[in-house]
Order: structure tokens, then sequence, then C-alpha cells
């Protein structure tokens, strides 16, 4: 009996699986196609499997420009963004037990900010503005993690701890950064880069970010087990045979790299990292091996559908942020209600 309730729990959760990737896949067609300027699905198709299998032009120039040239990476930049704050934010709410935790939890997007802040006062060019942001990320994280080996500590709370100080020192230098930017044009950019954006993404900032990601995603969902042990504790998860600051220190590695990623090329993008979770939760359960992977998917489909409405909402492009905000506060505040009598 209990035999059969786990094969009908897997063939649930890959159920769920497929249905979520048939759904991003068909999304990714649809906001392929619409915008002010609208493309048939039909054409989309013919133009995409054209180019991939080398066969003649048929096909109207200026659509192709436009599917090839900006939607395709900008489509293809929001689905890896997507998924790898949903994937990092998945990850840290299971090592540290924390439904609250968000993958900027250890600095590193407040470290992004500050790389991409000084990249644009100096008038660097938006390939360095991106490499200033994932090295900025990096050594936050890198400064949050030898907090912790200074104090001797393995401990979860220091580590938050060593989180919370780099994360307000980096915001404090960031507001020092522009105080003195001028404000006519520093300060505009990098307020825009806070607020999170695919406007300019192009395909050679895809293809920059997709090796890494692709990798430590992979690490990640091959870990989900070894996640799932640690999710019981410092102390179960040792009884067990886990090495705790080993395993830890992999997953922070691999999210550090997956959010800094995204954060170079898209800006700060808040909420995503910390409310998807939640639905992937709702429908693939708690087990990251099923809700990892669920958590790519579902991200991917929330961030498209995001950027697709800002680009389409009015005459002028909403930044990213203020739409995930409008949406993910209201229902982390419903999910908070929800789950009030765990709270208390």
């Amino acid at each position: 009996m209990k035999n059969d309730s786990l094969s009908l729990n897997k063939r649930k959760n890959r159920g769920v699986i497929l249905a979520l990737l048939f759904s991003l896949l068909c999304l990714m067609l649809a906001c392929l196609c619409v915008g002010k300027y609208s493309i048939s699905p039909g054409d989309c198709l013919k133009i995409l499997f054209g180019r991939l299998f080398g066969t003649e032009s048929t096909w109207d120039g200026m659509d192709e420009n436009m599917l090839l040239g900006v939607r395709l990476p900008r489509v293809m930049a929001s689905v890896i963004v997507g998924a790898a704050l949903s994937l990092s934010g998945a990850v840290y709410q299971g090592i540290f037990k924390n439904p609250l935790v968000s993958p900027d939890f250890l600095g590193v997007s407040s470290g992004a900010c500050v790389g991409a802040a000084i990249a644009i006062l100096l008038a660097l060019p938006s390939g360095l503005i991106q490499a200033g942001a994932f090295i900025g990320g990096l050594l936050a994280v890198s400064l949050t993690l030898l907090i912790p080996r200074m104090m001797r500590s393995n401990s979860n709370i220091m580590l938050v701890l060593a989180g919370i100080i780099i994360g307000g020192a980096m915001s404090s230098i960031l507001g020092f950064i522009k105080y003195i930017a001028d404000p006519e044009t520093q300060l505009a950019a990098i307020t825009y880069w806070q607020l999170g954006s695919f406007a300019y993404v192009d395909n050679k900032a895809v293809l920059s970010i997709v090796p890494l990601s692709l990798i430590a995603a992979a690490v990640l969902i091959a870990m989900s087990w070894w996640i799932n042990v640690l999710s019981l504790g410092e102390q179960e998860a040792q009884s067990l045979g886990a090495n705790v600051p080993l395993l830890r220190g992999i997953c922070i590695v691999c999210s550090t790299v997956l959010t800094a990623g995204a954060v170079c090329i898209s800006g700060t993008i808040g909420w995503v990292g910390l409310v998807v979770p939640h639905f992937g939760r709702m429908m693939a359960g708690s087990d990251n091996r099923t809700l990892l992977p669920a958590c790519c998917l579902t991200g991917g489909i929330f961030m498209l559908l995001v950027d697709t409405v800002t680009r389409m909402i009015g005459p002028a492009e909403m930044p990213v942020s203020i739409l995930t905000g409008l949406i993910g506060a209201p229902f982390f505040a419903w999910l908070l209600y929800r789950q009030r009598m765990n709270v208390r």
C-alpha cells in the first residue's frame, strides 16, 4: 500500500513537471510573437527552424531582425533569470530552514549593485558593467563566507549575521556612489539598474551566462537529496553522514553563481526568489528532488509573463521589479495569512 502511494506521488510529480515544461514552451512561443510589432506563430516557427536547419529565407527581413535580434534574447534572458533566482531561493530556503530567505540573503545582490554602480561611475561599456556586477556579487558572498571563518564558527546563525553585515555595508557603499554620481546621467543609470530590466539584453549577454548557469543549476539539482538532508537541521544531517560545511558551501557557491549571473544581465529583481519557491511547493511538494526542477520552470514562466507585461503595458517600458513587487507582496501576505497558525 505504501509503495503504491509513493508510486502515485512520483507519477503526479512527474506530471506536474511535464505540464510546467509544456506551459513554458508554449508561453515562450507566444511571447516571441506578441508585442507592439506582432509576428504570427507560423512565421515565428518558420524563422526559428529555418535558421536552425539553414533553409532558404522566404520570410520578411524585418520579422527576422525583430525575432532573432530583439525578442529571442529577451525571452531567453527572462527564462534564465527567473529560473536562476527561483532555484537559488529554493535552495537557500532549504539549507537555512527559513521560508523568508531569498537569493540576495548573503549580500550577492547588494554586491552586484555596487560592482555595476562603480562601472557606471567610471563610464565603462555595458559588457564591463555586467562583468562588474558579476564580480561584485561574488566578492560580497566571499566576504560573507570569510566572517564565520574568522570567528571560527560554522553555524547557520553566524552566516546569517555575516550576510546582514555585508549587505548593510554594500548598501552604504552604494548610497555613497549614488551621492557622488552625476544626477542627470550616472544616477539615473544606477537607479534603473537597481529596478531591473531586460530592455538592453542581447545575444552576447545571454550566451555569457549560459555555461556557468547550466553547470551551477545541474549541480544543485543533482544535490537535491542532500539538500533534503540539510533541511532537517545541522545535527540531524551530521547524524545521517552529511559533511554539513562542505555541502552547504557547494550550495552557496552554486546559488551565488546563479544569482550573480542573473543580476549581471537584468539588474536587481526582487521577490522572485522569495515567492516562486512557495508556488513550487504548492504544486510539487517540499521534496527538493521535485521542487527544484519545478521552481526552475515556474520561475521561468513567472519572469517571462512579467517581462512581457512590462513591455506591453504602456508607451514607456516599466522596470521589472515594480511589477514583481506588486505581484509578490500581496501573494506573500496571503501566504502568511494562510500559515498564521504556524507562525504563532
